[in-house]
């Protein structure tokens, strides 16, 4: 019988990474205000982890240490999207994705790339900060099952 030490257990729930990624300064800064510390009080504190092009987002998940991206829909010169959908395609246990679209109408285009949530412009963020904190539950349910 293996044994896991308590600390080992906690330390591990003590925060999950959320993956921010906007060409846009002020829009990553929107998501991480909205996010804040602590999305809901059920959740782990969340560490944000922001990145502003499309390499440096796939090597994140890659990576296995993120556990949500938001991602910006309009981001040039790669969209959020088309990131989503590759992401999908080829990242191994692929964290949930939140994708947030310039407009509502947008949203079939958000079903194609695959996204577990979508937030449309103008952030709304308490919109926001509940989409992340139900991938943050869906993720935390999703590795306690899979051991």
């Amino acid at each position: 019988m293996v044994t896991i030490p308590r600390q080992s257990i906690v330390s591990a729930t003590v925060s999950m990474r959320v993956l921010v990624y906007s060409d846009d300064a002020s829009t990553r800064e929107k998501v991480r205000l909205a996010i804040g510390r602590r999305p809901a009080a059920d959740v782990p504190l969340v560490e944000i982890v922001e990145c502003a092009t499309q390499p440096a987002v796939i090597k994140r998940l890659d990576s296995g240490e993120i556990d949500v991206a938001v991602l910006d829909g309009e981001a040039v010169p790669a969209g959020g999207m088309g990131i989503s959908r590759q992401a999908k395609d080829e990242v191994y246990d692929c964290p949930p994705i939140c994708l947030i679209i310039g407009r509502r109408d947008d949203r079939w285009l958000a079903d194609w790339s695959r996204a577990d949530a979508v937030v449309a412009q103008p952030l709304d963020p308490m919109a926001l900060a509940e989409a992340v904190a139900d991938l943050m539950r869906r993720r935390s349910a999703s590795r306690i099952s899979s051991h």
